[in-house]
């Protein structure tokens, strides 16, 4: 990888860790979730609630989000609730009954965070860590 592009690095990797979590929490007794949904899901743990955003930061339309959506709601991971803001909007938020997945989902990130740092070492990692505090 020593000419590769660094974002291209980066987004394989998070790719990677993706589907880890995923087979992971699989492991852990949770039902298959597809990367679109692991992407609404990590969305929604990082505050975006509107289903126009959500669309628009995986790059799909937003007739295709609202499938996904109601998908999601079927499986009991999100629920949809109005909108105070905007009449006959929604905004996307855990369902209750997803705790459960909301946790083990934190102890499997908590996990690979470590095995990344035994692979790359302490001091990398702390480096890493600074790297993207400061682009935030």
């Amino acid at each position: 990888m020593e000419n590769s592009l660094l974002l291209l690095d980066m987004m394989r990797t998070f790719l990677q860790m993706d589907e880890k979590l995923r087979e992971r929490l699989q492991q852990r007794g949770w039902p298959s979730i597809t990367r679109s949904q692991s992407m609404v899901l990590a969305n929604v743990a990082n505050g975006v609630t509107r289903a126009s955003r959500l669309a628009e930061n995986l790059g799909v339309t937003r007739q295709a989000m609202s499938q996904l959506l109601a998908d999601m709601v079927k499986k009991g991971l999100i629920e949809l609730i109005p909108d105070p803001d905007h009449g006959r909007a929604q905004l996307v938020q855990f369902a209750p009954q997803a705790d459960g997945i909301r946790e083990d989902a934190r102890r499997v990130l908590r996990d690979l965070e470590a095995e990344l740092e035994v692979s790359i070492g302490t001091q990398q990692m702390a480096s890493l860590r600074q790297a993207f505090e400061q682009l935030a």
